[in-house]
């Protein structure tokens, strides 16, 4: 039996600690309740979600490398290696899938260090400043285009 479809939803450094860390940024929400909202949205369409969450950015490359290129997609939020995880960035630019980026905080409104994003060049698209609700956004476009890729009309 072929396995479902899947999305990857990656996140990176210190997103484990969402709904804790710094509240007045990043809100309370935990990132097992972005999963299960992301989850809502892609099994309405026969999609699963593969979810990953890792402190290191070799842990996060293997995932992406493992899972990837078999992916309708994958959505996002690398953290702080966002502004120089270069490794990561070459690891995306080859991944041969599309990959939207996602950041809770406007990092554009913040700290200068943070307006750097070096994935921008490989991703389709980036998504900031949205809270969690960046990622539903991501995972729903994500859906489009592999309905449209198959020939589906979108809903």
């Amino acid at each position: 039996m072929a396995e479902r479809p899947y999305l990857l939803v990656v996140n990176g450094p210190n997103l484990n600690r969402l709904g804790q860390r710094e509240p007045q940024v990043y809100g309370t929400e935990t990132l097992h309740d972005v999963c299960v909202r992301v989850r809502e949205v892609t099994e309405a369409c026969g999609v699963a979600v593969k979810d990953f969450q890792s402190n290191h950015e070799g842990a996060l490359i293997d995932f992406l490398q493992q899972h990837g290129p078999g992916s309708i997609g994958i959505v996002l939020n690398p953290g702080a290696l966002g502004h120089y995880g270069y490794a990561l960035r070459d690891c995306v630019a080859e991944v041969g899938r599309p990959v939207i980026e996602v950041h809770i905080s406007n990092v554009h409104r913040r700290e200068a260090f943070r307006h750097q994003l070096v994935l921008a060049p490989v991703v389709l698209g980036q998504i900031v400043g949205l809270g969690t609700a960046g990622y539903v956004l991501a995972a729903r476009h994500l859906l489009d285009l592999w309905r449209r890729e198959r020939g589906g009309e979108r809903e």
